[in-house]
């Protein structure tokens, strides 16, 4: 069977690698144009494209995928099957119909829920203990197509939007070599996503990275463990940004914002609207990250101060 992958993050690559190591005929691969990345802004291939070089598997780059020169591109690969993970754009209908086993997707939820672009953040964010992943065949709505395979990942209180990132990653990559081998096999199941229960996870913003303080102190908690390690939370102090990395909820009363304790063991220790919250890692902007202990002592923070909210 003759595999076109779409894909372009370190989550896409845990899937072709799996697809290779298991022996799957990957005729191609097609990935997001070179960006610029990391704090230098340097252009850089997508992890995605670095592996499928390594391999010697040709890969296509294209801005768009409607313009009739690309379809034609596509379906010179002559693909049975067109396998999507992470790829970044959404395929139009022209596309949809080149394999004829179809488009099949891996998708980091338990779909309908959270349908978009940003699942494990949102599961995260929203205070979730169980997410999972979904394979589904891809159809022209937005995460709406027939679900293939699922399986749940629970969501452990240690867990941030990097690790869990990590375990759906290898979850999706095993659930999609069963998924490969039941539609060579002829025996994937097709099953229509409940009308009931649909969720959305939109593209992150820069209000979503926002601390409120009169939140309760478990929802800062969950939105703090969902931005990290990108784009990371934060609060205002002093006129400036501070990024909140690490975080942990306690009982208490005090008012939202206030600093209630300085404590070299504890942290820093915030008032928010219902409960304390303990920050324990923190980065000052143009800074290295720190405990939240250090943080204290090198800008001041004393009791009865206040951090800004996100309102």
């Amino acid at each position: 069977m003759r595999i076109l992958f779409l894909g372009t993050p370190e989550f896409a690559l845990i899937s072709l690698q799996k697809l290779v190591e298991a022996g799957e005929k990957v005729v191609g691969v097609v990935t997001q144009p070179d960006r610029p990345r990391g704090r230098g802004r340097k252009v850089t291939a997508s992890p995605v494209k670095t592996f499928a070089r390594e391999k010697g598997i040709p890969v296509y780059q294209p801005e768009r995928l409607k313009d009739r020169e690309v379809i034609e591109k596509l379906a010179g690969f002559a693909p049975d099957l067109i396998v999507v993970v992470a790829y970044g754009k959404i395929l139009p209908r022209e596309v949809l119909q080149i394999p004829p086993l179809g488009c099949i997707n891996v998708h980091a939820s338990l779909l309908p829920r959270y349908r978009g672009a940003a699942p494990i953040h949102w599961a995260l964010i929203k205070g979730e203990e169980v997410t999972g992943v979904t394979t589904m065949y891809i159809d022209e709505g937005m995460d709406k197509g027939d679900i293939i395979l699922q399986e749940e990942v629970p969501i452990l209180p240690e867990d941030t939007a990097g690790t869990l990132h990590d375990k759906l990653a290898q979850a999706g990559a095993r659930l999609l070599l069963d998924t490969v081998a039941r539609i060579r096999a002829g025996t994937a199941p097709r099953i229509p996503q409940p009308a009931e229960g649909v969720t959305y996870a939109p593209p992150l913003e820069a209000r979503d990275e926002l601390l409120d303080w009169n939140k309760p102190a478990r929802q800062l908690w969950f939105q703090v463990r969902g931005l990290n390690p990108w784009p990371g939370a934060l609060t205002h102090w002093q006129g400036g940004i501070l990024k909140v990395w690490v975080v942990s909820p306690l009982e208490g009363e005090a008012t939202p914002g206030e600093v209630v304790a300085v404590d070299k063991q504890a942290g820093i220790l915030v008032g928010t609207g219902e409960g304390i919250l303990r920050l324990e890692e923190v980065q000052p902007a143009g800074k290295r990250k720190m405990a939240a202990s250090d943080f204290a002592r090198g800008y001041g923070v004393k009791e009865g101060l206040f951090f800004g909210s996100g309102t």
